[in-house]
């Protein structure tokens, strides 16, 4: 078993599952955790396929107990964690006036302060580690979009958050990383369970521009999707690398749409401008 530990949230499927099992396909003692245990037939019958070990543990990001639990449980398993990657979140779409500020507030809460909590609650043993710290975002969390106000909203606090982070706890011997996804198969429609005629049917004013978004965006997820498992391999390589950039994106449609507002694509700029902040 390696002595290099990981800690992964949100598992249960997507670029979580296929990141679970990449990273032990490593060489990494892997703990992967989900927030339903119920749900995690698919992680198990991937790992068998691939031949590797993960330790399945529950994890919810919204509750500090389950969140204390799982790290505090792993650190006495294992006696370390070297890297933490925050997968877990919840995708949205809608739009200010048709919703309500607590819709808002669940999409914060999940995805925000779910990686504020647990990032809080591993830092103390990557520190002791010289460890990593790796989130995985979103391309919305470089561009807003059309009907993605809130979750846009929390991925670019994410951002914020860890850009901030990144020049302090490189100072003490943490490397942080965030990974911009762009379009991955199936996540999309089932993961949010999206139901497009019902949202469009409830959009008064706003149907036509909805359907026009609509239309847009599952051609695009149909037509130019990348696997989790493409995408799986990014985060991999921000896990992996020697000296990992800061931003990285999954693909090459990523790195251009993110590079229309980005001109400092992977981050070394800003960190550079920032860490001159600390003396």
């Amino acid at each position: 078993m390696s002595s290099n530990v990981v800690l992964i949230t949100g598992t249960s499927s997507g670029i979580g599952l296929e990141t679970a099992v990449a990273a032990a396909r490593a060489g990494w003692t892997t703990v992967a955790t989900l927030r339903d245990p119920k749900r995690a037939d698919a992680l198990r019958d991937a790992a068998e396929r691939a031949g590797v070990t993960l330790d399945i543990r529950r994890l919810d990001v919204t509750d500090p107990a389950s969140v204390a639990a799982a790290i505090e449980g792993t650190v006495a398993e294992y006696g370390r964690l070297d890297a933490l990657i925050n997968n877990a979140g919840a995708g949205h779409v809608g739009t200010i006036e048709n919703e309500t500020v607590e819709d808002v507030r669940r999409v914060m809460e999940v995805n925000f302060f779910g990686v504020a909590q647990t990032t809080k609650a591993a830092l103390p043993h990557l520190r002791a580690s010289g460890g990593r710290l790796i989130t995985v975002t979103s391309v919305g969390g470089v561009v807003g979009q059309p009907f993605n106000e809130a979750y846009c909203a929390a991925k670019f606090a994410v951002e914020g958050f860890m850009e901030s982070l990144a020049p302090v706890a490189g100072r003490l011997g943490v490397t942080v990383s965030v990974v911009e996804p762009g379009a991955v198969a199936t996540e999309f429609v089932n993961n949010i369970g999206l139901d497009p005629e019902r949202l469009i049917a409830a959009a008064g004013d706003y149907a036509e521009l909805l359907q026009n978004y609509a239309t847009r965006t599952l051609k695009q997820f149909a037509d130019s999707a990348q696997t989790p498992e493409q995408a799986a391999v990014t985060v991999i390589e921000a896990l992996t690398a020697e000296r990992p950039a800061f931003r990285l994106q999954t693909s090459e449609w990523a790195r251009a749409f993110t590079g229309t507002k980005l001109a400092d694509n992977d981050g070394s700029a800003v960190l550079a401008l920032t860490g001159g902040y600390l003396g």
